[in-house]
């Protein structure tokens, strides 16, 4: 009986902290969702099309823009809104948020079971740690949850370009990709999405990890305000823009409509720095930085919110 009740127990907390990263993740995406539709047309933008937008090319209208895009980031914006209304900013939205709940849950269920493997006697979790159980958690999702969204969502926001876009919906545009490609079709882009998912992770709780370890010093249970912790996983999340972004426009380039012409990761790496040169592979940073410190930083704080609303409806305790 104790034994039964002990499983029902695990389970509720288990179902209770689902909910919490979903409802979390749901909320960040939300707010967040416009620099990541800016992030990925930026990184779908090439030389060779030509770019549609200002400071990509190296006309003199745009010598000053900095590599980063942060004018072309504007323009983005601008023929967006102009085009299709500031809805078109939430292109591809739904193939988000249709993910944010298994992909929370992969990634922390993962993180959390890999680091009660690790952890000493006093429950303590140093940096390298963190890395690897980082690193597991990143390449866990990537394959069960991130590809088929990414795919699903770069290809909804590249259709979005065209003179005819084809897809009229979420469910519409996964079943004419899967008509026309096949389950594979929602998997492109894999080894690419592995490796930046990966060390997307292992970078942020790496220095999430640090952060935390260095301000609780010698008391593990020493308790983080919720802003604190938003304040670590907004640096968090600009350590792991700086660090993969490449990675990042790899990916995107590999599950966009012209993926067709890349023969795997590595060619598509290499046709990018002979076409484009080496500052192409940090497309769409400024966006992104925004919308990943964003995304960490809110989770974080969202989720200590949703958990003092939870636990006066369903106690876990």
């Amino acid at each position: 009986m104790k034994m039964a009740l002990a499983d029902v127990g695990d389970l509720k907390r288990w179902l209770c902290t689902l909910l919490r990263r979903g409802i979390a993740g749901g909320i960040e995406i939300c707010i967040t969702f416009p620099t990541e539709y800016v992030k990925t047309q930026l990184q779908l933008d090439e030389k060779a099309n030509p770019p549609r937008y200002r400071g990509i090319s190296e006309s003199s209208a745009c010598r000053r823009c900095s590599p980063l895009g942060h004018c072309c980031s504007s323009d983005c914006v601008t023929q967006t809104v102009r085009s299709h209304g500031f809805t078109g900013l939430y292109r591809g939205l739904s193939s988000l948020l249709y993910g944010s709940i298994p992909k929370s849950a992969v990634r922390f269920g993962m993180f959390e079971f890999l680091s009660n493997q690790m952890r000493d006697e006093s429950g303590k979790l140093n940096s390298k740690q963190g890395l690897v159980c980082g690193l597991g958690a990143g390449v866990a999702e990537a394959v069960l949850v991130v590809c088929p969204m990414e795919t699903i969502k770069v290809k909804f926001i590249h259709d979005r370009t065209l003179p005819n876009p084809k897809y009229r919906g979420f469910f519409h545009g996964v079943r004419e990709i899967v008509r026309e490609q096949g389950v594979r079709g929602t998997y492109q882009g894999l080894t690419a999405t592995v490796l930046k998912q990966g060390s997307n992770q292992a970078i942020r709780f790496y220095v999430m990890t640090s952060l935390k370890n260095w301000y609780k010093g010698n008391d593990p249970n020493k308790e983080i305000h919720p802003l604190v912790t938003g304040t670590f996983g907004f640096i968090a999340g600009a350590a792991s823009v700086l660090g993969n972004t490449p990675l990042d426009v790899i990916k995107t380039r590999m599950q966009g409509l012209e993926a067709h012409k890349y023969k795997n990761t590595l060619d598509c790496a290499v046709q990018i720095m002979r076409q484009e040169g080496p500052a192409a592979f940090y497309k769409g940073t400024i966006p992104r930085m925004g919308r990943v410190c964003l995304d960490v930083a809110i989770v974080f704080i969202i989720y200590e919110e949703v958990v003092k609303v939870l636990n006066k409806f369903w106690k876990t305790e």
